[in-house]
């Protein structure tokens, strides 16, 4: 294991000691980055806490940046060229649409029932 040495102010110094032998894992923890961009997560989550109807649910697509960046993931995955990054983003494309697959799914429900 590698031994750092670094200089801090003094209050951050006991927010450190109070952390103890944990800061390895809160350091690593820290510089792991989202697999996808900050403002697709926010289209989605505004999507979604604007209450939807049925029909918007039904509706809602990617943008066309996501579909852009989805066709090039899934192209190079083909071609086996994927980076270990690029494998987490295709993951996480496919997690959200799962996600929206049972969205759609649980409002198709609503959409089809007689009255």
């Amino acid at each position: 294991m590698a031994k750092i040495t670094l200089e801090v102010p003094d209050d951050l110094k006991e927010q450190l000691v109070q952390v103890g032998n944990r800061l390895p894992e809160l350091l690593a923890l820290s510089l792991q980055q989202p697999p996808l961009p900050a403002h697709i997560y926010h289209y989605i989550l505004n999507f979604l806490a604007s209450q939807p109807t049925p029909e918007e649910i039904l509706a809602f697509r990617p943008t066309l940046e996501m579909q852009t960046r989805l066709k090039t993931l899934l192209v190079r995955s083909k071609a086996g060229e994927l980076t270990p990054s690029e494998q987490q983003e295709l993951d996480e494309y496919e997690r959200i649409e799962h996600i929206i697959v049972m969205l759609k799914a649980g409002s198709l429900h609503h959409l089809t029932r007689t009255v």
